[in-house]
């Protein structure tokens, strides 16, 4: 990668925004200027209308490694780790709080934070090569925050396997544990990709944020809360006009002309 060329990659095209994560050489590492860039480009997506899915890729020969180890030991202080923390913490919030699905593209290997990332996104594709671990543990470092994307994603002691012993899974096994959606050979890997965001592309917009947002908002609740704020986001769902054109043009045998609203 060359001097001038940006940490993290955009390309817009037909309401799907790829970011690509552009440090190859570091394996695609987080740094704090990369964490930014990104908190940034998700923040600016979330305000953007015409975007619709978000693809978040890696260059190179990797996904992504997690957190620049080398940029944490030259700023060893319990201040800065705390700095940092907080920001990765922001960025993973902020991908489950903007209106877009996040599809993870996921080839070579994803680890710690890397890892995490995946498990945040709202779904990811595997190339059949890909590995996934959270190997802070192999360095005396517990990865207590890829542990809450995890945990949210598969069973406890299968999370808690990854994370005691900082072993590899491969793409398969991913999927299995529910890490991630779907394994396909690389060089269907954007293939496979395109699948997911045309299905998004072809569901009501208002219907699918809504969706993300009360997915995630109920998760966190006990059973009778999780109903009641489901059934509200349901009675608001059906006074979209989206709704309406929807149920419309299935009882019409017709495709739905979204309204946006």
């Amino acid at each position: 990668m060359s001097a001038e060329e940006p940490i993290l990659l955009r390309q817009d095209a037909a309401g799907v925004t790829t970011l690509t994560l552009n440090r190859p050489g570091q394996f695609n590492s987080l740094s704090e200027v990369l964490l930014s860039e990104l908190q940034g480009a998700l923040e600016s997506i979330a305000k953007d209308a015409s975007i619709r899915v978000v693809v978040l890729a890696g260059a190179g020969r990797a996904f992504c490694a997690g957190h620049d180890l080398k940029e944490m030991r030259s700023k060893h202080s319990k201040a800065y780790m705390q700095q940092l923390f907080r920001q990765c913490a922001k960025l993973m919030t902020t991908v489950t709080e903007i209106p877009q699905p996040v599809i993870a593209r996921v080839h070579g290997i994803a680890t710690a934070a890397g890892c995490q990332l995946v498990a945040t996104c709202d779904l990811a594709v595997a190339a059949a090569e890909a590995r996934f671990a959270v190997s802070g543990i192999n360095v005396g470092l517990f990865c207590s925050t890829p542990a809450v994307a995890l945990s949210r994603n598969m069973g406890r002691k299968q999370a808690m396997e990854m994370l005691l012993t900082g072993d590899f899974i491969d793409a398969q096994e991913a999927q299995k544990r529910g890490l991630i959606n779907r394994v396909v050979a690389a060089a269907d890997l954007d293939a496979e990709v395109k699948k997911l965001t045309d299905s998004v592309l072809a569901k009501s917009a208002v219907a699918v944020a809504m969706g993300k947002q009360i997915f995630y908002r109920q998760l966190e609740m006990g059973l009778a809360g999780a109903y009641q704020v489901a059934a509200e986001t349901m009675a608001c769902n059906m006074m979209a006009a989206d709704a309406g054109e929807g149920i419309d043009a299935f009882m019409a045998k017709r495709a739905p002309q979204w309204k946006g609203c």
